[in-house]
């Protein structure tokens, strides 16, 4: 594949700095899981707005849960993807459809053909990393 995408680090940095409303999919309440500790990073250390998306919309950490991206009531600044890597492309798709700003893959995560979709319809797109290992910048 000729477009391999590369993560911007001032990209990264602004998205992390930046207060904002963070759609996570997959979010749930499964302490064995490691989006529920990553949201709670997000929300307590860099004070962004999480809103927990699965299957089955799950209220987690106190916040209405939704089943997927449609159903959110405003904007979307970031979609955190806690999903396989067969099925993030139909996420990067929602979000490309709800007019979300960015689209973060997290670690292991990895689609080049929906990241290069979310490029192209102008969303700042982060792939196999998490928030956790980008902050602090050094």
């Amino acid at each position: 594949m000729e477009n391999n995408h590369v993560n911007d680090p001032q990209v990264i940095r602004r998205l992390l700095i930046t207060p904002g409303r963070w759609a996570v999919v997959g979010l749930t309440n499964n302490p064995m899981r490691v989006a529920p500790s990553i949201a709670r990073f997000l929300r307590d250390e860099l004070s962004m707005q999480i809103i927990p998306v699965s299957l089955d919309a799950q209220s987690v950490m106190g916040e209405q849960g939704y089943a997927q991206l449609a159903d959110i009531p405003g904007p979307i600044d970031v979609v955190d993807c806690f999903v396989n890597s067969s099925k993030v492309g139909d996420i990067v798709d929602q979000a490309i459809n709800i007019g979300a700003k960015a689209v973060w893959m997290q670690l292991g995560v990895i689609d080049q053909e929906a990241a290069q979709r979310a490029k192209d319809a102008g969303l700042d797109v982060v792939m196999n990393t998490c928030p956790k290992i980008e902050y602090p910048f050094r």
